[in-house]
């Protein structure tokens, strides 16, 4: 497995700090997210998931942890529109370059608005998707929030 992607570069060129961990990605596991962090034997909260979604027709990012569901009404809210859902897995891949499962919130073709669930933000470490199946990016939430421009937001249930 290569542990250099467009994530990780683009997090290398802007000179936040970061670590990589990689894991057994289980391609038949029900939830991704939590098989990660099984794996890797981290608490589920820290695992965060990359969602793409859509708000009033527009593309967005949403990066929550992995144990909790996202709430679309707190999504639509949290970028100023009305109505928000998720983007079909084709469009996600094709946005992103990434494959569903491997969405990183970094280094994506086209980078757009993104918001991160404020209770991540408490954490002292979070991991995320470095771009690819199997490859984790730790990192602190604020550097996270820094990289990419991004906004704390309650987007839970």
């Amino acid at each position: 497995m290569s542990k250099t992607t467009p994530a990780t570069l683009a997090l290398t060129k802007s000179g936040i700090p970061f670590a990589v961990a990689t894991y057994d990605y289980d391609s038949g596991a029900e939830r991704v997210g939590l098989q990660a962090a099984e794996a890797m034997g981290v608490a589920p909260g820290v695992v965060l998931k990359t969602l793409m979604v859509e708000v009033d027709g527009k593309p967005a990012c949403v990066v929550v942890p992995s144990d909790q569901e996202v709430n679309m009404k707190k999504v639509a809210a949290a970028f100023g529109g009305k109505a928000a859902h998720m983007m079909k897995p084709i469009d996600a891949e094709r946005l992103t370059g990434y494959k569903v499962g491997g969405i990183s919130p970094f280094g994506q073709r086209k980078q757009v608005p993104t918001a991160v669930e404020e209770m991540a933000t408490l954490e002292d470490e979070i991991y995320l998707n470095g771009g690819q199946r199997g490859l984790q990016i730790r990192m602190r939430p604020d550097d996270l929030i820094l990289a990419l421009g991004a906004k704390a937001a309650d987007l839970i249930r």
